[in-house]
């Protein structure tokens, strides 16, 4: 048995709304909606009472799919993570864009941040981390060959 592919990454979100805006702003396509829960929802995640909203946003290419849920219940009182990137077990998420400053303008406008600036590696790239919704990390490269 191998792994067949990747199918996505999921994060979970406290606005959803926000959170697909910004996604979108970055260059994915919405691909879906939906609300979720029931006892299969309680025994996938184990946890009781579980009703959630989520969206699916996919790269253009359609290979690379990121799920964003935010859930009713049950509800937490644990914040979202805002660690440092070299932090282990901190998620990131990184893409290929034409533009790395176009990108980093349109984000700005949805509550992102620069992490540190946009670095240049040799002729090969130019790199940028940004800040997402709840904190998560997003990498922009720019590749220059």
């Amino acid at each position: 048995m191998t792994v067949h592919r990747m199918d996505h990454v999921g994060i979970v979100v406290e606005d959803l709304a926000a959170a697909v805006a910004f996604f979108v702003a970055l260059g994915l396509e919405l691909e879906g909606e939906a609300t979720v829960g029931g006892q299969w929802a309680d025994d996938l995640l184990g946890l009781t009472g579980v009703r959630a909203d989520m969206a699916v946003v996919r790269t253009p290419d359609g290979h690379s799919r990121v799920e964003l849920s935010t859930f009713r219940s049950p509800t937490t009182t644990l914040a979202a993570p805002n660690a440092p990137v070299n932090i282990p077990g901190i998620p990131r998420l990184t893409f290929v864009v034409d533009d790395v400053e176009n990108v980093l303008d349109r984000l700005r406008a949805h509550g992102a941040e620069l992490v540190g600036t946009v670095a240049r590696y040799e002729d090969i790239c130019r790199y940028a981390y940004v800040r997402g919704p709840d904190g998560v990390l997003i990498g922009l490269v720019e590749e220059l060959r």
